[in-house]
């Protein structure tokens, strides 16, 4: 039996997340503790069954079973639900002229829609 691959990020999404959690840290209250990690899950919904849910969360929010992803000083949480159907994906940063988003390069995507945020699978 073959193992699954795991779900990577990319070096573009890596570094952008830890800009943004240390523009975040930068401008954090005493009220408002900053973010710790990007939560990338997957949710029933959108336009093709499933759609991607990215989240900025603290530290208390991490789950023991989440699935932890370090890549450079960014870390990338998954639940182990969203993890099976991000099996062999990459998480990615794009920016360019049109604008700049997270995108998934999810090989398990049997369909998508226009905007890359809702999927199906076969």
């Amino acid at each position: 039996m073959t193992q699954p691959q795991p779900f990577t990020v990319s070096q573009a999404a890596a570094t952008r997340i830890a800009s943004v959690i240390a523009k975040r840290k930068a401008v954090a209250t005493a009220d408002a503790a900053p973010p710790a990690a990007l939560r990338v899950a997957v949710e029933a919904g959108g336009c093709n069954g499933f759609q991607y849910q990215f989240t900025l969360i603290g530290p208390s929010d991490i789950a023991a079973d989440d699935a932890r992803i370090e890549q450079g000083d960014a870390l990338v949480v998954v639940d182990p639900a969203s993890l099976d159907l991000l099996s062999g994906a990459e998480l990615d940063f794009t920016d360019k002229l049109m604008g700049a988003h997270f995108a998934v390069n999810n090989p398990n995507a049997a369909s998508s829609c226009g905007c890359g945020t809702s999927f199906s699978v076969a």
